[in-house]
């Protein structure tokens, strides 16, 4: 899921027979699908919020969480430092790591009101605009400063007579 998905997706990446369809776990609007196996603790949990439409199959080293909440604000939280080390005290394993889906309901998610979470999706959703669209926010940025900084260099160093 890790290197597939981010905190939220809408566009399924592999379509399935109807046969594999109809024996998979699925997934509605809003679930938080979360990896329950890596091979390592920081990908264990990796999860992604279901935004789609459509009800979708899901793996089975999964777990599909069912709620109230913004979905947002739980998958921005499943990607925290806070829950990266409650869900480090749960993980086990060698060469395979786990976190089993009933330990996963030992994990203290601070819930605000819907009003508060929807606020704090807010910030982080521009944020994250900022940091990793290309035509707006550091990308821009850099390019905007880049050409800021030829103008006057080229300035500077136009040593011809004025006239």
């Amino acid at each position: 899921m890790y290197t597939h998905f981010g905190v939220t997706t809408t566009e399924v990446i592999k379509y399935l027979s109807e046969d594999v369809y109809n024996k998979s776990k699925h997934a509605v609007q809003n679930d938080i699908v979360m990896a329950v196996t890596s091979e390592n603790v920081e990908d264990v949990c990796s999860c992604t919020a279901w935004l789609g439409e459509d009800e979708i199959a899901v793996s089975g080293h999964t777990a599909i969480i069912h709620h109230n909440q913004n979905a947002k604000y739980l998958s921005y939280y499943f990607h925290t430092e806070h829950f990266f080390r409650q869900k480090k005290k749960l993980a086990h394993g060698t060469k395979v790591i786990e976190v089993t889906p009933d330990k996963l309901l030992d994990i203290i998610i601070p819930l605000p009101p819907a009003e508060e979470q929807d606020r704090i999706v807010g910030i982080l959703d521009r944020f994250d605009s900022l940091s990793t669209s290309m035509e707006e926010g550091i990308p821009a940025e850099i390019e905007a400063r880049q050409k800021q900084y030829e103008y006057y260099r080229d300035r500077l160093l136009d040593f011809k007579e004025k006239e």
